[in-house]
């Protein structure tokens, strides 16, 4: 058995090898009875997708029938489940785009079997996991000076957080999921999960990470 409940997985990738390999790890993480869904195509993902929830879901960026941005997109639209880039691109561009979309993670082809099983338990777990090198590049994309619009656009949000809001998007950042917050703080996974969505809403994000980088460009999280 594996460290975690029942998970249903969605895998988005046209290499039989990869998508046999990430199977391995994460049989070994969750338990034989976990159910994979392994597909090639963005078309085959929403057919999968369509009337069934997923745990998390794996993408690849680089699919035959268009863009995986596109499907995180799509996938993102329809639930809030931990939605992770697995993929060889690391431009700048292609990074933020994914996590923009609603990307919770980021993951490159090129680890081996133990640094791609890290991250993926701490997804399991309701963090955030950017490969190493993927966070180098989004430091750089995102050290860039920014407009004076967008200086008033974060000010603005930073102003509007509560107290409460404050302290729970440090928590976020931290990693905890929002069952983990709930617990630190002696709320309802519900009432965590409003004060997650108003942050978000405030920010003009659709993802923790956007919320977090949000937070820490604006300077509520250091």
């Amino acid at each position: 058995m594996g460290d975690y409940e029942l998970v249903s997985l969605l895998l988005v990738d046209d290499e039989p090898a990869l998508l046999a390999r990430l199977c391995r790890i994460l049989k070994t993480l969750c338990g034989e009875d976990a159910t994979l869904f392994c597909v090639e195509s963005i078309a085959q993902a929403k057919a999968a997708a369509t009337g069934r929830l997923f745990t998390m879901a794996l993408v690849d960026l680089g699919l035959p029938d268009g863009s995986g941005i596109e499907l995180i997109q799509w996938l993102r639209a329809r639930s809030e489940m931990p939605i992770l880039v697995i993929s060889a691109w690391s431009t700048e561009d292609t990074i933020l785009d994914a996590l923009r979309a609603g990307a919770t993670g980021y993951l490159l082809k090129e680890r081996d079997d133990d640094e791609i099983a890290m991250l993926l338990r701490t997804a399991l777990k309701g963090g955030m996991p950017i490969d190493p090198f993927i966070a180098r590049r989004i430091l750089g994309a995102t050290a860039s000076v920014r407009s004076a619009q967008d200086e008033a656009d974060v000010s603005s949000s930073q102003e509007t957080l509560s107290k409460r809001e404050v302290q729970i998007l440090e928590l976020v950042a931290q990693g905890l999921s929002n069952l983990e917050i709930a617990e630190h703080t002696n709320l309802s996974r519900w009432t965590v999960a409003t004060h997650v969505k108003s942050i978000y809403a405030k920010f003009a994000v659709h993802t923790r990470t956007a919320a977090v980088r949000a937070g820490r460009g604006s300077g509520i999280l250091r």
